[in-house]
């Protein structure tokens, strides 16, 4: 399922992308002038591509942060610096003379005006921030896939400049999540915030006081800062996850993505591409302001963090940690707990707890407990192992996930009573 995110409403953004289709077109015309028989427009043809290129850089302004001066100026910077790249290779290409030798002041042009950007930029920065509008629609929940959001409220929408990034809800909602584990819900105490698109209901009254709490609460450090273990991050205009295998960042004009296929690297319409990175669906994140519960989904990968656990989905493999618990299911099931760790795969077994190691693996158990080491070549013996190592891994799964731990006393017993059956087979 694909999220409508950061649907542009304004005409003015989709015919500068028209623009930029049509300058395209116009500079492969004007590159095979001579064989169209348009040489005797050659003037004309730069004139227009020259034209077309500020006019979609001067209608792109104010996608992200609304129309400002900076952004004007910084138009203008671009426009000519485009400019400047085609008056000079152009020269190359058949370009009249006198037009080639202008590159060299529209470069100049464009440098000038970036540092009168900037400048101006210097006074205009504490405008770039979020702000909640006071304005309320009906909300009745909201589906993303296997992630659902039910409850009643209100949405406010949430900007960043003159952008849309967001939606704050007011009332209380619950959040499911489907997962290997089982389906995971949620309680959210109010407000909560949704980094994504979500279709809403009429409008309807909206409360200032709310307002200007999800404002105070909307604070990149507040959420963030000094969160460690934080590999999800999202505020709308800023998106960062982080998986196993899996790195994606997204902020204005640029996307970098990383996948065991490859990477890529988009700054602005160009793509820099290593291999056949497969591209995920956009990111969704909701997210307690309150509290510290935050899930995330990019794809087919999940992410749920509290200040308790977290949890992580990619496809058909779960890692579940929890301090220094953790819990991993995939082609191989372990749970790992400080000096703890048992590890079930395919055909093979291994129990480790404190000083005892016991390992199966193609028919053969090997014991290693109070400084003695112990071969058994039983196939018996062998499935006992594999048996009783899955036994305790469903026993420990349950309670670590429903916020007991890993109980150690039980976990003690059942390995002795497992070392003790395994001695009959020794000697």
């Amino acid at each position: 399922m694909s999220y409508p995110f950061y649907i542009e409403e304004s005409p003015r953004f989709k015919i500068a992308e028209y623009l930029k289709k049509i300058t395209a077109v116009l500079l492969i015309v004007w590159l095979f002038k001579g064989y169209l028989g348009l040489e005797p427009y050659n003037r004309y043809l730069v004139y227009s591509i020259i034209a077309l290129i500020f006019a979609f850089e001067l209608l792109s302004v104010g996608k992200w942060v609304g129309v400002t001066v900076t952004g004007i100026v910084f138009a203008l910077a671009k426009g000519f610096l485009w400019t400047s790249v085609f008056l000079y290779f152009g020269g190359w290409l058949g370009m009249p003379g006198d037009l080639h030798d202008l590159a060299g002041r529209a470069f100049a042009y464009a440098v000038v005006l970036s540092i009168a950007g900037l400048l101006i930029g210097k006074g205009e920065e504490k405008r770039f921030t979020w702000k909640v509008e006071k304005k309320a629609y009906e909300f009745s929940g909201a589906e993303f896939g296997d992630v659902r959001l039910k409850g009643r409220g209100k949405a406010y929408p949430v900007k960043f400049g003159n952008r849309r990034v967001g939606w704050a809800i007011e009332g209380e909602v619950e959040v499911e999540a489907e997962t290997p584990l089982g389906t995971i819900k949620k309680a959210l105490s109010s407000p909560v915030v949704v980094w994504g698109e979500l279709t809403v209901g009429k409008k309807t009254k909206a409360e200032e006081g709310f307002v200007a709490e999800v404002s105070r609460l909307i604070n990149p450090d507040r959420l963030y800062k000094n969160k460690k273990g934080s590999t999800a991050v999202d505020l709308g205009i800023i998106k960062v996850y982080e998986g196993e295998d899996f790195e994606y960042v997204k902020v204005p004009f640029v996307e970098v993505i990383e996948t065991p296929h490859g990477e890529e690297v988009k700054i602005g319409p160009f793509r820099i591409r290593d291999g056949n990175p497969r591209k995920p669906k956009e990111m969704l994140t909701i997210r307690e302001l309150r509290n510290g519960f935050q899930l995330t989904k990019v794809g087919d990968r999940l992410k749920i963090q509290t200040d308790e656990f977290s949890i992580e989905v990619d496809g058909n493999r779960v890692v579940y940690r929890s301090g220094n618990e953790t819990l991993s299911l995939g082609e191989a099931v372990s749970l790992r707990s400080g000096d703890i760790s048992v590890t079930v795969g395919k055909g093979r077994a291994k129990i480790r707890i404190e000083d005892v190691v016991i390992s199966a693996r193609n028919g053969v158990v090997k014991i290693r407990a109070g400084g003695r080491t112990h071969t058994i070549e039983n196939d018996e013996a062998y499935r006992l192992v594999v048996r009783k190592a899955k036994e305790i891994v469903d026993e420990q799964s349950a309670g670590l996930i429903e916020g007991f731990g890993v109980d150690r006393t039980m976990l003690t017993r059942r390995v002795k009573e497992l070392l003790d059956e395994l001695m009959n087979y020794v000697g």
